[in-house]
Formats: structure tokens, C-alpha cells, sequence
């Protein structure tokens, strides 16, 4: 049976792998998913002996159908390239609990696993439908995926992107990331909003067709880099495969028995991710969805109804700052036997009325998943624990997961996915470690917590902080169309 992508929305709409890379969402506003989830191609007995690469052309290879093996090895490639670590996502113990470190890529954040080798699936995606169209990537951050993407587009060529970014709704760290990327395809826009309100307007850019039209008419089409992009998806399975590899080369694990995975989730994909590895076989037995208090997702996953009707909070953890999670409309389209029409219409209710409500059965499938959240004094509490408890730092992100999973914990390994190297949010990991440092600017603070914890700074560090700020535009929601227009002067 050949692998082919249709929309959540619409499940008669196919289309290859690398027309769904390309798109990244679906004309309809659907998300691309595929037409069956393929089982792990590896004997897990095999994995010890398998590189990290080889495992990525293994999961990519039963994903990507249309690519071809010298493709997709051309794209994996990247890995040694960017990444500073051997095993690109080690895994650490830490007490009771292993930290699968997602942060040794160029951005020192998780989205650089799946955001180095997406601008090289676009690419070969363009030659091979033969698109005359340069590509425009359109995408709302909550803080990592922006500079992740702006670094993996930056300067390539056929591509220009646009990213925007709830002002105040970052941290500092990761705003200046952002605000110093250089690139002569590239323009950073901070809204006068939140997360959400950036993530809502982009889906409406993508479904305008007025804006379509203009953009054909300058040989340009619109993609995106968010994890909506099937293209960002699938890349993030392969971690979780060769963290399961580690735990049996370490005979943490004997071959089929099973590890929990607790992931800090925002919108959905990097849990996703570890539920696809699942379905493809990998012994996974509960899937922890960890939310900081815009803990819309732990309600969802307690009673069925998901209710975005409620305060949004800013937090120490500002990638989960999110009250809309897009990723989780793939996961209902498969809990719900791939019922296109029930999906339009969930997702109709959550744009007029705020919430809809699964049925008992689609809950029931989803038995697997387990959910918690923490609030802010957990997450601080969270940080000094581990380090006092293990000797390790933690960033807020990795902490929300760190806690939930704690009221978890079993006899079973527990996999907690770290997302962020704790240089990208000094003022948490210090009023945790140090609440009497005063930090009267970020190179102090990160000093600060580089005494701390004794760990060189990457080198994303000393890029950023020397780094020249070269984007400076603030728009309100209404104004984001112009100022996609504006920068590509159409």
C-alpha cells in the first residue's frame, strides 16, 4: 500500500509527502496527516547497533515515500553537520528519571531537530513537483520555532520567511535570538498579541485566497515551518526511537518491554511525535502530556471537552503559552476512525464557540495519554530539586514535564523530553537557584547561571549576545497581512 497525506478535513484530498511538505497546510485548513502509520522498519533488538542517522533514514524513508534513498540521506546529513553533540539527543539520567536533551543544535531548543532538515525536504520538494514558485514561510512563534526556522531558511535559496512573535510573550533570550538573525530572506515581526492570536492569523493568511492570488501573481506561494507542517512532524518521531535504542545499549530496557514519555506541550507536535512512535511499534506504554497553567490540554485529556475559554497566562515556560493546540487535530482525526466531517465540525466549534466535546469512545482510544500541569512555584521548586536532588539544570519547560512526570513515576523508565538548554530562560533558572541575584540585564544573568552550573556557554550564546539587532517592526493582529505584503513588496 502506497503511503500518500490527506487533510484532517477532508480525507478524499491526497497528495504525495513532498506536496504536503511543500503546502504545509491543507487548502481546506486541515492538517496534513498520512493515510496509515507505518510499522518500525528496525528489529528493536537492532537498534543498539543503529546510529542516529540510520534510524532517521529508517523512519523517514517509511514517511517520505516519494523521496528517494540518496534524497533523504542528503538530508540527514544534516545532523552531523549542525549538531554539537555525537548523539545528537542524548540521554541523561538524572535521579529517577532520564532527560532526552533535545537542545544541541544550532538554537540550543528542541525545533532544531526537525527545523535543520526541513528547508532540505522543501528544497528537493520544489525540484521534484517541479515548482516555479519561490516559497514564502509564514509562521507564529512561541518562542523556539521562530529562530529555529530563521536559522534553517536563512539565505536558502527559492525561500523567504516571515516569522512573528507575541511581543512580551518570549523571553528576553529568545526575542534577541530572533531580533539579531541575519539573512537576506528573512523578517522577524513582533504582534501586539499573544501566541495565539499570531498562530489564528497566520492560519487565516494561509486560507485567504485574495492573498494567494496576489502571491501567484509574483511567482511566490505561501508554506509553513510550524510543527502544522507534516514536513516538522515526522522528523521528531526519530528521537524517540533512539531514546528507547540508548535505554537498551545502557540495559536500562530489555528488548519489547516499555518506557513512559512525558513531553512539555504547547501545540501538541512533540508528543504527537512520541504517539506516532508508538503506533509504529515502539514500546510506549503511557504518553504524559505536561502543561504549564494554560492547562487547557490536562482538562481535555480528564473529561473529553476542550475549552480554550479561559485566562491565558505568561509564564516561565513561554513555548507552552498556548490555548489553541493544532497538532491535537491530527491525533482526534485518527481517534475518531478518520471522520473528516467530526473534525470539521470540532474544529467549527472551537472557532465559534470556544470548545467542543469528543465522544466516549474517541476518549476511551485515547487511554494512553495521561496529563498534569504545574504551576509556577512547581516549576521553580521543579528546577532547585533537580539540581540540589541530581546536579542537574533544568530549563522551566523541561521542569513542567519533570514535575507532572514525578506523579507518575513507576518501576517503567521514564523519558522526559528536555526541550530547551536552561541558557535560553536565565530569570526562572535563577530565581530558582539563586533568588537574591539581582540581574540587571541578560549577559549578567546568563553569566550567572553559567557559574552556577559549571557548563560553557553554547555557541548560540555568544552569537546572540553579539549579535547585532536588525529587526525591529511591531504591528498590531489586523496589520500582519500588510506586513507580509510590505516585505515581499506585493
Amino acid at each position: 500500500m502506497t503511503l500518500t497525506y490527506h487533510s484532517t478535513r477532508n480525507k478524499d484530498l491526497k497528495v504525495t509527502a513532498s506536496q504536503a511538505i511543500l503546502a504545509g497546510i491543507a487548502p481546506d485548513g486541515g492538517l496534513f496527516v498520512p493515510s496509515f502509520i507505518p510499522k518500525l522498519n528496525v528489529p528493536l533488538a537492532e537498534l543498539p547497533h543503529k546510529s542516529y542517522e540510520e534510524i532517521a533514514y529508517a523512519v523517514l524513508q517509511s514517511f517520505l515515500t516519494d523521496f528517494t534513498e540518496e534524497e533523504l540521506k542528503e538530508c540527514i546529513h544534516v545532523y552531523s553537520e549542525k549538531f554539537s553533540d555525537a548523539a545528537i539527543t542524548p540521554l541523561v539520567q538524572a535521579g529517577n528519571s532520564y532527560y532526552l536533551e533535545l537542545f544541541h543544535g544550532p538554537t540550543i531548543a528542541f525545533k532544531d531537530v526537525a527545523l535543520s532538515i526541513l528547508p532540505k525536504f522543501m528544497t528537493i520538494a520544489a525540484k521534484k513537483n517541479k515548482n516555479k514558485n519561490d516559497s514564502v514561510i509564514l509562521t507564529a512563534t512561541s518562542g523556539d520555532t521562530g529562530k529555529a526556522a530563521l536559522v534553517g531558511f536563512q539565505d536558502v535559496p527559492g525561500t523567504k520567511i516571515i516569522v512573528f512573535y507575541p511581543k512580551n510573550g518570549v523571553s528576553a533570550f529568545q526575542e534577541r535570538q530572533m531580533l539579531t538573525q541575519k539573512g537576506t530572506n528573512v523578517s522577524v515581526v513582533a504582534i501586539e498579541g499573544n501566541f495565539d492570536d499570531a498562530q489564528s492569523q497566520v492560519k487565516a493568511l494561509f486560507a485567504d485566497p485574495d492573498l494567494r492570488q496576489e502571491l501567484a501573481n509574483h511567482h511566490l506561494q505561501l508554506s509553513s515551518a510550524n510543527s502544522i507542517n507534516i514536513g516538522r512532524l515526522i522528523p521528531q518521531i526519530i528521537y524517540y526511537i533512539d531514546a528507547y535504542k540508548q535505554l537498551l545499549a545502557t540495559n536500562k530496557l530489555t528488548v519489547g518491554e516499555e518506557m513512559d514519555v512525558c513531553v512539555p506541550t504547547g501545540n501538541f507536535g512533540n508528543i504527537l511525535a512520541a504517539y506516532y512512535a508508538k503506533e509504529m511499534g515502539l514500546p510506549i506504554a503511557r504518553l504524559i502530556v505536561a502543561s504549564n497553567e494554560n492547562n487547557v490540554l490536562t482538562d481535555f485529556f480528564k473529561s473529553g471537552t476542550y475549552n480554550r475559554n479561559r485566562e491565558f497566562v505568561l509564564t516561565s515556560s513561554p513555548s507552552m503559552d498556548i490555548l489553541v493546540s493544532s497538532n491535537l487535530e491530527r491525533l482526534l482525526y485518527h481517534l475518531s476512525k478518520e471522520n473528516s466531517e467530526l473534525i470539521e465540525t470540532y474544529m467549527t466549534d472551537l472557532s465559534v464557540k470556544g470548545q467542543y466535546r469528543i465522544t466516549a469512545q474517541m476518549l476511551q482510544d485515547a487511554e494512553a495519554f495521561r496529563a498534569g500541569s504545574a504551576t509556577e512555584a512547581d516549576v521553580i521548586n521543579e528546577i532547585k530539586r533537580v539540581h540540589t536532588e541530581a546536579n542537574y539544570t533544568i530549563d522551566p519547560h523541561t521542569a513542567v514535564a519533570s514535575f507532572v512526570a514525578s506523579h507518575f513515576q513507576n518501576d517503567r523508565p521514564m523519558v522526559i523530553a528536555s526541550t530547551a538548554s536552561p541558557y535560553k530562560f536565565p530569570e526562572a533558572v535563577l530565581e530558582a537557584l539563586a533568588p537574591d541575584f539581582e540581574s540587571t540585564d541578560l549577559i549578567s544573568a546568563l553569566k550567572e547561571v553559567r557559574t552556577l552550573t559549571h557548563n560553557p556557554f553554547p555557541a548560540a550564546i555568544e552569537e546572540a549576545l553579539s549579535g547585532e539587532i536588525v529587526h525591529d517592526k511591531v504591528v498590531s493582529i489586523s496589520e500582519m497581512k500588510k506586513a507580509v505584503k510590505d516585505f515581499l513588496h506585493v
